[in-house]
């Protein structure tokens, strides 16, 4: 299997494939693949076969809430996978929080959890079920998606750098910025009118719930997730969403209750704004630097360079000699497949790069 991750397919079909292989290799009743911002560790474009999808954004709540094999916690474990039955006391009811229980009301017996990181961030988390009645996953199978976890881990670093590949230039704007207004229990109270737009340039599959994209309910998830201090990480995300565009996510706590359609005696917590916009440049240098594998310098040089900074003061900037940022835009060069400093800044921050030589993966 560790060579299907060495094909150019995308993120989309290295998955679809590897499931394909999984079950018959290991077997599952389930399982959730979502991909992941590599720094917000947030997920984005999941795969997933429920046994019901009516919970389906209180599940993605309780699966941020969850302390039990947290997918940031595996990619700094000694193994980056971990069962439910192991890690809560053989499965027994009442053992872990909201994820569990509901797992357990769904005939879910165990869970096989392994964590697709580097050193560059994490780019994806897979979940398997089996049913009650099956048999729990064995140290065999978990050793064996260990096993599996550094070459789908490159496969699907790759997959995210070969989105920022020149070509497609988008054939009109994007849309304004768009904001929903969502309560503790994921509903959605209130959205702009641009608000249908952004929503339909996200994922589709599986369906959105009540025409709502999962990511919005995953960057509301991990926004619960860091006020109660499971993780630290941002509440955001950045997502392609084809042709060379990316859209960017976040979710903040509103400063007043949202009283529309609630009793104003009732107390009521602020509710929470997700917003919905075009990655801006900066944002999706953040994730190219991470996608291609640049080392510290060339990730600052690349910076500087989209700063606006010439060779002789980029050099002062780094403390360097000339010579040695040309040797690190070489290196930079050599990861893109692009040949000119405009051709790297057009893959990276967007735009047509004509000129320069098509991405070589």
């Amino acid at each position: 299997m560790e060579t299907l991750f060495q094909s150019s397919a995308d993120g989309h079909a290295l998955r679809v494939e590897a499931l394909e292989e999984l079950r018959l290799t290991l077997g599952f009743s389930a399982f959730v693949w979502p991909l992941a911002d590599p720094e917000t560790a947030t997920g984005v474009a999941p795969l997933a076969e429920l046994h019901s999808a009516r919970d389906l954004p209180l599940l993605i709540k309780g699966k941020y809430a969850s302390t039990v094999n947290r997918w940031t916690a595996l990619s700094l474990a000694a193994t980056p996978v971990g069962t439910l039955r192991s890690s809560t006391a053989g499965g027994a009811a009442g053992a872990g929080g909201l994820w569990e229980d509901m797992l357990r009301g769904q005939g879910v017996g165990d869970v096989a959890s392994v964590v697709h990181a580097d050193q560059y961030g994490i780019w994806s988390w897979l979940d398997l079920w089996r049913d009650a009645g099956d048999a729990p996953f064995s140290e065999s199978e978990t050793a064996f998606l260990a096993s599996l976890a550094p070459a789908m881990t490159r496969g699907l670093r790759r997959s995210c750098a070969r989105q920022f590949q020149a070509g497609a230039v988008p054939a009109k704007p994007a849309p304004p910025q768009a904001d929903l207004v969502v309560d503790e229990d994921m509903g959605v109270l209130g959205q702009t009118a641009s608000a249908g737009a952004w929503l339909s340039l996200l994922q589709r599959a599986p369906g959105p719930y009540s025409g709502i994209p999962a990511e919005v309910f995953n960057v509301v998830g991990q926004l619960l997730a860091k006020e109660a201090r499971v993780d630290h990480h941002a509440a955001a995300a950045r997502v392609h969403i084809g042709s060379g565009r990316w859209a960017a996510l976040r979710a903040a706590r509103m400063d007043r209750p949202w009283s529309a359609g609630h009793d104003a005696a009732t107390p009521q917590a602020p509710a929470i704004a997700v917003t919905i916009q075009e990655c801006l440049p900066a944002a999706r240098l953040g994730v190219f630097v991470r996608a291609y594998g640049l080392t510290p310098r060339e990730r600052q040089a690349l910076a500087l360079l989209a700063a606006g900074l010439e060779n002789e003061a980029l050099a002062g900037r780094m403390g360097i000699a000339g010579y040695t940022v040309q040797d690190h835009f070489k290196a930079i060069f050599a990861k893109t497949g692009m040949r000119s400093r405009a051709g790297v800044l057009a893959l990276a921050l967007g735009g047509s790069a004509a000129d320069d030589a098509a991405y070589g993966g």
